[in-house]
């Protein structure tokens, strides 16, 4: 084949380095654990009672899980029950929270992104993948720019087809 009909891949010529947030996502399970279950009539926080159905608390089924705890009832819960609940599954479970499962999906990623070496990134035009096949949090995507802007030469968001340039450094 002559090189006026040779056929070359373009976006790997660029130098153009392809990041998927995706794959800072940790892997594992995630479980709610919902105050109300823990209450008398889905209403009053009984000590006695509470501290009962704590320690009744299987923990394997925790073991290695992410967890969110909220509360689903019209009920004031006093904050000691969450200390309790949260000792409980401590060195159980791999992360706890207060909140809903969005508001632990924000925290990991946050966690994620604080912790990851991107210095494999300093200098390069980068191109953050605009579509995944697992949620991401938008925040995520906030505190990925923060964490870029600084090091990279150029970032832009999409794919390599169609992007939108971010900033140029």
């Amino acid at each position: 084949m002559s090189e006026e009909f040779e056929i070359r891949n373009k976006v790997n010529e660029s130098g153009l380095v392809n990041f998927d947030l995706a794959q800072l996502v940790p892997k594992g399970a995630r479980k709610g654990i919902d105050l109300k279950d823990f209450l008398f009539q889905e209403m009053i926080l009984k000590e006695k009672d509470f501290r009962e159905k704590v320690a009744a608390i299987n923990t394997e089924d925790y073991t290695d899980t992410y967890i969110h705890i909220y509360n689903s009832a019209d009920a004031i819960v006093p904050l000691w029950a969450y200390f309790v609940l949260t000792a409980k599954l401590t060195g159980v479970a791999k992360k706890i929270v207060f909140g809903n499962r969005e508001d632990l999906e924000v925290i990991l990623m946050h966690n994620a992104i604080q912790t990851y070496d991107f210095d494999d990134l300093i200098g390069k035009r980068v191109l953050v993948k605009g579509c995944s096949d697992k949620e991401i949090p938008e925040n995520a995507y906030v505190e990925l720019v923060e964490q870029l802007q600084p090091i990279v030469k150029s970032l832009m968001f999409g794919e390599a087809c169609s992007n939108v340039p971010i900033l140029k450094n």
